[in-house]
């Protein structure tokens, strides 16, 4: 389906706050944020966004600073985010599960000005303004906020020292990162804008959509459901879950259409028995953050048969990269699919020059998505974010400057069909007996195996091999099995399937559901730490 954007309010939008003010002005009515048994409409967020950026041009933001928004999930934390780019502030969301020392690095990292985030957690931010000493202001969202102030903010972009252009920097998200300190990636509007359209095209999304927001608004695919609803005038269902079964029951009061989740959440979600009410609404479900095991899969489409299933894949420095068709799920369910609208994928040897079908390489993408580059960090955002070679593609041609791609460390490959394939991602490789070895292949198989609900591989140093490989699992308890036979079994089902530098030399059996960082995926670090195990 092609979006038809409706431009009644005037130009196309082109900064990052564009995307309300243009929803208030062609669907003031229109309910714009669900949270609970409160609802906003789009002149109601309009107004409160108002209300934000006048308070912070008060406190005396200068255009450029950065503004942090401890990203729970309520209204007015969604009328604050959009408030900073309003009044000429950098974006930069907190997910509120962070613990204070992880806040603390993130506000020290990129000077933040001023923070905005929950009251009930003031002693907290009284103790991170004494570690920050760029913070020099701490402001309260609140949960029941009504927007009947009234604001003389309406044309205080005109009074601005400086424009605002699309092309400058609007956001700073960290990225969770499986090793060192977390970086900030710095996104322009244009990245933020161009990703809520290409992402609105290939879904279909229209304002007819309800939209469960069950991922962190701190994760660039959780705010994705903000800019993207936004950007046609569809309604978000703002939750903060404590249990898998909430967002079932959220499905169907709410009438979801559209579902966006990463594979974790998913491997929860086929567990539960789903009143029939969940499902009836939903036009797509959309599955981020990592390859979706087969058994998953299939397991959703039986829960929801009518819904299409978007398999989606990118990086944080240039927010989504591909999506495989719902038609091409049932030929192809492993591929990650082709380029999202508005981008290319190119597949690229280490030398700069284009693999051959079938040829393993590093994924490489261009186009308005890519990211600026790192906070502070020249040498990694240099490491990262490179010219395209002379001579790949059509990028630059007849340019004064090479243009710069992201360079994502993935390494996929393209079929003869034009369909990409995730291998693994460089840095998380297993090198074993001489092999270079996919993690993520490794826990497909075990996900193939019966009772196995998730499992996660990492490498485990070992003198001889270089590294051995340690699979942590959780499954089903059975019927008198001890973990030495499960092992057995499991162990057995591997040397089936694949070669022997690829079984684990360990398996540990885990009770409880897997840990998970802050934007839910699998926290392997935790598991290569481990000494206990």
């Amino acid at each position: 389906m092609t979006l038809a954007p409706d431009f009644r309010g005037g130009l196309p939008p082109v900064l990052l706050h564009d995307l309300p003010a243009r929803a208030a002005q062609c669907w003031p009515a229109q309910v714009a944020l669900t949270s609970g048994d409160t609802r906003w409409e789009y002149a109601t967020l309009q107004a409160r966004i108002a209300w934000w950026a006048q308070g912070l041009r008060a406190w005396g933001l200068q255009p450029g600073e950065r503004v942090a928004v401890v990203a729970d999930k309520h209204p007015d934390t969604v009328a604050a985010m959009f408030a900073v780019t309003r009044a000429q502030g950098v974006l930069v969301p907190i997910n509120p599960l962070l613990k204070p020392a992880q806040v603390q690095h993130i506000l020290s990292d990129c000077g933040v000005a001023v923070l905005i985030g929950p009251a009930i957690r003031q002693s907290t931010w009284a103790a991170l303004r004494e570690s920050c000493p760029d913070l020099r202001h701490v402001a309260h969202t609140s949960a029941d906020a009504v927007s009947d102030t009234t604001s003389t903010d309406q044309h205080a972009d005109d009074e601005a020292p400086h424009r605002a252009l699309e092309t400058d920097l609007a956001a700073i998200f960290y990225t969770s990162g499986s090793t060192g300190l977390p970086k900030g990636v710095m996104l322009s509007h244009r990245n933020l804008l161009a990703g809520a359209g290409s992402v609105a095209a290939y879904l279909g999304n229209h304002g007819g959509d309800t939209l469960l927001a069950a991922l962190p608004l701190s994760f660039d695919a959780g705010f994705s459901q903000l800019t993207t609803a936004f950007m046609v005038g569809a309604q978000v269902v703002l939750l903060n879950y404590l249990l898998p079964m909430d967002v079932v029951r959220a499905m169907a009061r709410y009438r979801v259409t559209g579902l966006t989740a990463v594979p974790p959440l998913y491997a929860q979600l086929i567990t539960l028995d789903w009143p029939p009410e969940a499902a009836q609404h939903l036009r797509y479900w959309a599955n981020t953050g990592g390859r979706l095991p087969r058994s998953v899969l299939s397991s959703m489409q039986a829960r929801a048969p009518s819904a299409l299933p978007y398999l989606m894949f990118g990086l944080t420095e240039a927010f989504r990269a591909t999506y495989l068709p719902p038609e091409e799920v049932s030929q192809r369910p492993d591929a990650i699919g082709k380029a999202i609208p508005n981008a290319e994928v190119l597949v690229l040897r280490d030398d700069g020059s284009l693999c051959d079908a079938d040829e393993p390489g590093e994924l490489v993408q261009r186009g308005p998505l890519v990211a600026l580059g790192y906070w502070q960090r020249p040498e990694a955002t240099a490491e990262r974010f490179k010219p395209l070679p002379s001579g790949v593609g059509r990028a630059g041609q007849g340019t004064a400057a090479p243009e710069v791609a992201v360079f994502s460390g993935d390494t996929v490959r393209r079929d003869a069909e034009g369909f990409l394939y995730f291998v693994g991602r460089r840095d998380e490789m297993i090198k074993t007996s001489g092999y270079r070895v996919s993690p993520t292949e490794v826990e497909e198989v075990a996900m193939a195996h019966a009772g196995i609900r998730e499992a996660v591989a990492v490498p485990v140093a070992d003198e001889a091999l270089g590294s051995v490989i340690r699979l942590v699992v959780h499954g089903d308890t059975g019927e008198g099995g001890t973990d030495e036979s499960r092992t057995a079994e499991l162990l057995g089902h591997f040397r089936q399937q694949v070669p022997a530098y690829m079984v684990p030399r360990e398996v540990v059996w885990v009770a409880s559901p897997l840990p998970r960082n802050p934007n839910g995926k699998f926290d392997r670090q935790r598991w290569r730490d481990d000494a206990r195990l």
